[in-house]
C-alpha cells in the first residue's frame, strides 16, 4: 500500500533494461563496455540482469562512460529496488493502520 502522499509508477524497470539499451546504442558489448569501464564483464551481466545492484562507484563510472548522472543511476537502483522491497512486505497497509490509529489517539498534553 502506498503512502497517499506519496505517487509511484505503476511499472519500475531495473536500471540494467536501460544500460543494455544504452549499450545496444552505441553499438557496444557487455565485454567492451567493461573493458571501458574497467570492470569484469560479468560484473555487467549481474548489472544487467538486476542480479547485482549499481553502486555508487558503479554509477561514477557509468556517468563518465555514457554522460548520464550517477544520481539519475542511483535514483533508478533505488526506485526499483524499494518497488521490490514493498512487493515481499505485505504488512506495510498494518503499519500505516496502526500507525495512524496511534496518530487519531494520541492528543498533546494528554499524560498516557
Amino acid at each position: 500500500m502506498a503512502n497517499h502522499n506519496s505517487i509511484e509508477p505503476f511499472l519500475v524497470i531495473p536500471p540494467g533494461a536501460h544500460l543494455a539499451d544504452e549499450l545496444v546504442a552505441r553499438g557496444w558489448t557487455q565485454s567492451r563496455f567493461a573493458a571501458i569501464v574497467a570492470v569484469p564483464p560479468q560484473s555487467v551481466n549481474a548489472v544487467i540482469r538486476a542480479r547485482r545492484e549499481i553502486t555508487p562507484e558503479f554509477a561514477l563510472k557509468l556517468e563518465a562512460a555514457i554522460g548520464t548522472s550517477a544520481i539519475s543511476w542511483l535514483a533508478l537502483e533505488a526506485s526499483y529496488r524499494t518497488r521490490l522491497a514493498r512487493e515481499r512486505l505485505p504488512e506495510l497497509g498494518a503499519i500505516q493502520n496502526r500507525a495512524a490509529r496511534a496518530s487519531e489517539s494520541w492528543c498533546p498534553g494528554k499524560v498516557a
